[in-house]
């Protein structure tokens, strides 16, 4: 058994389920004020205040894990982009604060700041995620000891501004099909309209990054060649992609959003296709790579924190699906 690739999968298994459930709702942060009025306002914090904060806990499980299994990475990634973590840390606290403050007065002045707060803290946190993924495609300098070497500035590159867009798109995707299938009334009529603006932006944007990724990233269709059986990621991404705008036109809000949340999966699967075996991909001097071999930890290590994740998943995937079977169902505030 392969313990390091068992790992990189569970890495992105974690790393699907916490795209899927703070995708939505940073897209529903993102849309906050396109709503028309207070009532609107809370009821799209009623449609994610049950679940938001559970939902990042998969983020944390993600890094504690990242810790665990592959410590060189977690030192590289951790210590190289210090100040980006710094302000992704710093937007999702600013997200907790202004959905926890915003009801607190009656002020239409205090709600409408602690508004713009949770719309710039949720684009932002977004933005530097996908920035992230887009880093890790097109490669970071490392040294020999698989130390950072750049700045700040240098993981603000075009083409991790371009996936950091792509992220955007996709997250303000998922978040109008969980509104739609969250609302009801007028709202939700309205909703149904942005929902296809959301498709529409997300597919120019999913075709242009792909487009620039064949030729900024040539490797990253490496394993297509070497794996054919990775085709089969690719054929799900599409047919989910193609199944959302059936699923609108036909108002199944609980299919679209089923199909919102396989592309998110699919989406990570083929990052991690693109990325097998490195880590952290190093460029321009590609042997100074971090991969899931010698970053990890040691044999006995992994074995004992997979015993730990076989037995305490179902506990995570348990309270997950009950939590969301609690609080199913519309929501519409007087």
């Amino acid at each position: 058994m392969d313990l390091n690739l068992t790992w990189f999968i569970l890495l992105g298994v974690l790393l699907a389920g916490y795209a899927v459930l703070d995708g939505f709702d940073l897209g529903v942060g993102m849309l906050h004020l396109l709503a028309r009025g207070d009532a609107e306002r809370r009821t799209f914090i009623a449609t994610i205040g049950p679940i938001w904060d559970g939902n990042e806990v998969w983020l944390v499980t993600f890094g504690g894990a990242l810790f665990a299994a592959f410590p060189e990475a977690y030192a590289t990634i951790f210590s190289g982009f210090y100040f980006v973590f710094m302000l992704v840390l710093l937007a999702l606290i600013s997200r907790a604060v202004a959905l926890e403050f915003r009801s607190k007065r009656a002020s239409a002045a205090w709600r409408r700041s602690w508004d713009v707060v949770f719309f710039l803290s949720s684009t932002l946190a977004t933005l530097l995620f996908g920035a992230g993924v887009g880093n890790a495609m097109i490669g970071v300098p490392l040294d020999d000891r698989g130390i950072y070497t750049g700045g700040f500035l240098r993981l603000l590159n075009p083409y991790a501004l371009l996936v950091g867009l792509l992220a955007v798109a996709l997250f303000l995707m998922h978040g109008t099909i969980y509104l739609h299938l969250k609302t009801a009334g007028s709202l939700h009529e309205r909703i149904y309209r942005w929902m296809w603006r959301g498709y529409g932006f997300f597919v120019v944007m999913y075709l242009l990054a792909t487009a620039v990724t064949l030729v900024a990233v040539p490797r990253a269709i490496a394993s297509l060649h070497s794996y054919p059986l990775s085709w089969l990621a690719v054929a799900l991404n599409v047919a989910a992609l193609a199944a959302i705008p059936y699923a609108l036109y036909r108002r199944w809000s609980g299919r679209a959003f089923l199909a919102s949340c396989t592309t998110v999966c699919a989406l990570v699967l083929l990052l991690g296709l693109a990325l097998l075996p490195n880590l952290v991909t190093s460029q321009p001097l590609p042997e100074n790579s971090l991969t899931i071999y010698n970053a990890a930890s040691s044999p006995k290590t992994l074995w004992i924190m997979l015993v730990i994740a076989v037995i305490g998943m179902p506990f995570v995937l348990a309270y997950t699906s009950t939590i969301y079977w609690v609080f199913r169902g519309r929501v519409q505030i007087p």
